[in-house]
């Protein structure tokens, strides 16, 4: 029996009314089938892409340690934010220039510490410990006025704001459960009463020398939830009071003192603007121990991930070797451009920031690091690895597509 003879009729009618539909009916149904495909999925996008909550009222608020050793009552943070929020609103209203709605406020001190901080008692006062001895010694007043100072003591006693000296440190706690605003507090609580401070043990290396700061040098701001660590320091940074604005992770991973590297690579770079932003990179260090020394699962899902980066970010962005160390320095002026329009508050922010600066045509400068795997950390290799690759795609095909933009 022939095998035609198998297939039912209704069958053949079928494959007979498509061979006769014209060609030109089905190229029209092929193009609505892919026009309604790539709608569906920007409503998707449109209504399910990352958008950053905006900060409840206590969150805008900071606690530090006072003269006394006693902890402060809430004060409101600085926000240069809020203020650039306004001029943008002068713009659209055609108030100001459209160019005058990215200025930012005066600095205050030359150095802002951002540290964002999730459950981090145990691993915190190290790496303070390093901070502050280099901060203080690099950037102190050390009772010295500044010539740019319009009062010697004020600004000797690091009370009246001088964009040349000075530095701050702002922890934000990311919905910690644990001890971690308790232990910044105390830290800041003995070194500024006890003569000689304690000195904490870092992952660098015992501190040498005992450093006393001045109070309210460490502020605390606590988030009443957790919004992962791209959220915390975007949050960080809106109420950043220096001239320049580093973040660090909480483990003390880099070595803080090459933050010196950060500051004078910005410099040469600055543009007319005084606009630039320092990526400090461990891609000098791929073949040494402490990359040979992770797991090769490990080691294979970072591969992958800095294979996405190529393929996905915009061209200045991918060439950049290390996009993830937790140690970037941003020039005041270059903060109006890239942290008002952040959307990702998780471990992908980096790379927002870096597009961002190079959409805005911010100079950007790799700088090599010392690093260190330190223990604890709270990154799940597979878990956050397909994560960081998800968001990248999210990223991308958002500010792409244009749901994500800056005005």
């Amino acid at each position: 029996m022939d095998s035609a003879d198998t297939i039912p009729e209704q069958v053949w009618d079928g494959i007979d009314q498509v061979a006769s539909t014209p060609w030109l009916f089905w190229l029209v149904l092929g193009f609505v089938g892919i026009v309604g495909t790539l709608v569906s999925l920007y409503i998707l996008l449109y209504f399910f892409a990352p958008v950053p909550r905006p900060p409840k009222q206590s969150e805008k608020q900071f606690i530090t340690v006072t003269s006394n050793g006693q902890i402060s009552s809430p004060q409101p943070l600085p926000c240069w934010y809020d203020n650039h929020v306004a001029l943008k609103e002068m713009a659209r209203k055609k108030l100001i220039p459209q160019e005058e709605s990215f200025q930012v406020t005066d600095a205050e001190v030359f150095m802002t510490l951002v540290v964002p901080a999730f459950n981090e008692e145990k691993r915190l006062n190290g790496m303070l410990e390093e901070a502050v001895e280099y901060l203080e010694e690099q950037y102190g007043h050390h009772g010295t006025p500044s010539k740019s100072s319009s009062n010697g003591s004020l600004q000797a006693s690091g009370r009246q704001g001088d964009p040349h000296r000075g530095w701050e440190i702002i922890l934000v706690s990311d919905g910690s459960t644990d001890k971690t605003v308790n232990v910044a507090l105390n830290f800041a609580r003995t070194h500024q009463l006890n003569k000689p401070p304690p000195t904490y043990k870092g992952p660098w290396g015992a501190s040498t020398r005992p450093t006393n700061i001045q109070p309210g040098t460490i502020r605390v701001v606590q988030l009443e939830e957790n919004r992962g660590k791209g959220g915390a320091v975007t949050h960080g940074m809106r109420h950043a009071r220096g001239t320049y604005v580093v973040f660090a992770d909480a483990d003390g991973a880099s070595k803080f003192s090459d933050l010196g590297k950060l500051v004078i690579a910005c410099e040469k770079a600055k543009d007319k603007h005084g606009r630039a932003v320092g990526v400090g990179s461990r891609a000098h260090m791929v073949g040494t121990e402490a990359v040979v020394k992770r797991s090769a699962l490990r080691n294979l899902l970072m591969r992958g991930f800095h294979l996405g980066i190529w393929l996905l970010t915009t061209p200045r962005t991918a060439k950049i070797r290390d996009t993830q160390a937790g140690f970037k320095l941003f020039s005041r002026n270059s903060l109006s451009y890239i942290i008002p329009y952040m959307h990702s508050e998780g471990w992908i922010f980096d790379v927002e920031m870096l597009m961002l600066a190079e959409s805005a045509y911010i100079p950007m400068v790799e700088v090599p690091i010392g690093w260190k795997e330190v223990a604890g950390s709270k990154l799940n290799v597979i878990k956050d690895s397909i994560g960081m690759a998800i968001g990248l795609a999210l990223l991308r095909v958002a500010w792409g597509i244009g749901i994500y933009r800056r005005d």
